[in-house]
C-alpha cells in the first residue's frame, strides 16, 4: 500500500499491467478519472473508492488547485506499483 500525490494540475498514466490489481482511495481533494477514449470521467472526492481493473481508465488528473491524495492498495504479492 502507497500514496500518491497528486498536485495542482498533475496527470499519472495508469498502464493495465501495472494497476491492474490495484484498488484505491482518495484520500484528500478530488481526483478526475481519464477515460481510454479520450472523454473525461468522473470525479471522485474524499473517501471514494475505486477499482482500477477492467474500467477504461486511462489516467488520474488533478484538475484542481489543491493536492489530491489517493491510497493504492494491492494484494499482498501483487507486482502492481511496487516501488
Amino acid at each position: 500500500m502507497h500514496t500518491l500525490a497528486l498536485r495542482a494540475g498533475a496527470r499519472i498514466a495508469v498502464i493495465a499491467d501495472e494497476w491492474h490489481n490495484a484498488f484505491c482511495v482518495v484520500t484528500r481533494g478530488r481526483v478526475r478519472l481519464e477515460l481510454r477514449d479520450g472523454e473525461p470521467g468522473p470525479v471522485l472526492g474524499h473517501d471514494a473508492a475505486f477499482w482500477l481493473r477492467g474500467t477504461g481508465v486511462r489516467a488520474l488528473h488533478n484538475p484542481y488547485r489543491r493536492t489530491a491524495r489517493v491510497r493504492v492498495i494491492t494484494p499482498p504479492g501483487s507486482q502492481a506499483l511496487d516501488e
